[in-house]
């Protein structure tokens, strides 16, 4: 994870007025971003839950407060907001900067491969560069036969099994998770896209429960932070679910425990695809004989791998 950046404004904050005095001063949508984007500045926050600028930042906390699409005309700028509307964004600004906590969380939603879902602070903010996989339909690695049924790890908010769900319109997709109160979120979302038909979610911890199964695709995004980075963590960070987060000194607790036992739960021409994100280093030097394959994002992000099931047959005796 990197470390949040640190600078001195040369300008004071206007956030000592009151909500009321800086609403009646921002008139358009257009003023509404441009002083967001000022004061995300000042405040030298971090993003790395959907956005990578205070200038898109601001951006979405103003659509989303306003419950406009990101893809809205942007004539919009130029609308004159009402006194409630004006006063919704001060409110969302001054928290996002007082709380450090993601804007995700304070819209309720984030987007994942094109797609809403429901957040909270009960599951991670979907970000995984695994919905580039998903928007092409894992076609790397299953050419014109998509996987019948796929098994979603970790699940969380149920993003990525959803959304590949969505992407995949024959598969059949299973979200686990060992946290309730995140399948709980899952479970909202699996209503919200209504593909109840196709998708369910069971409590497990990694395979439990899962016995006698078996999937031509497990994908998962576990828990991956190691002990460095969760402790440096920036703060926008410590809001997310700790359970989601962390995984040991070198971040591979739960990677280490689904290297030995996917091979039980996949086809012959089966998949494993998992996101271990800075923690990639830790895993070649523990595994150093094992042929990952490092998957190449055109969006950025890294972390990724890829193995068969024949790869995890031959090296076997490594993940012992």
């Amino acid at each position: 994870m990197p470390s949040a950046a640190r600078h001195t404004p040369r300008f004071a904050s206007t956030l000592a007025q009151s909500d009321a005095a800086l609403a009646a001063g921002l008139p358009r949508l257009r003023d509404c971003v441009r002083w967001v984007t000022s004061e995300f500045h000042l405040a030298g926050l971090y993003y790395g839950h959907g956005t990578d600028s205070a200038w898109d930042e601001a951006v979405a906390l103003t659509l989303g407060a306003l419950h406009l699409p990101w893809d809205v005309d942007p004539a919009v700028l130029d609308a004159t907001l009402l006194p409630v509307e004006r006063a919704r964004i001060v409110a969302l600004a001054r928290k996002r900067i007082t709380r450090r906590e993601p804007l995700a969380y304070l819209l309720g939603e984030a987007f994942f491969a094109g797609l809403a879902f429901n957040v909270d602070e009960r599951v991670l903010i979907p970000r995984s560069p695994i919905a580039e996989l998903i928007e092409d339909g894992f076609s790397a690695f299953f050419g014109d036969e998509p996987p019948a049924r796929v098994l979603d790890l970790c699940t969380g908010s149920g993003c990525i099994g959803i959304a590949t769900a969505q992407y995949l319109p024959t598969c059949e997709v299973t979200l686990t998770d060992l946290s309730r109160e995140a399948l709980a979120v899952a479970k909202e979302n699996i209503t919200r896209h209504d593909v109840g038909d196709r998708v369910r979610a069971v409590e497990a911890d990694v395979f439990d429960g899962l016995a006698g199964q078996r999937f031509e695709l497990i994908v998962a995004n576990p828990p991956y932070v190691d002990a460095w980075d969760l402790a440096t963590m920036p703060a926008e960070f410590r809001h997310e679910p700790a359970l989601a987060l962390g995984a040991g000194r070198d971040g591979l607790d739960i990677v280490r425990r689904m290297l030995r036992e996917a091979r039980g739960y996949l086809t012959d021409d089966g998949w494993l695809i998992v996101e271990v994100g800075n923690s990639d280093r830790h895993l070649e030097a523990a595994f150093p004989d094992v042929p990952f394959m490092w998957l190449e994002f055109e969006r950025g992000g890294q972390g990724v791998f890829a193995l068969s099931a024949a790869e995890l047959d031959a090296r076997a005796a490594s993940f012992a």
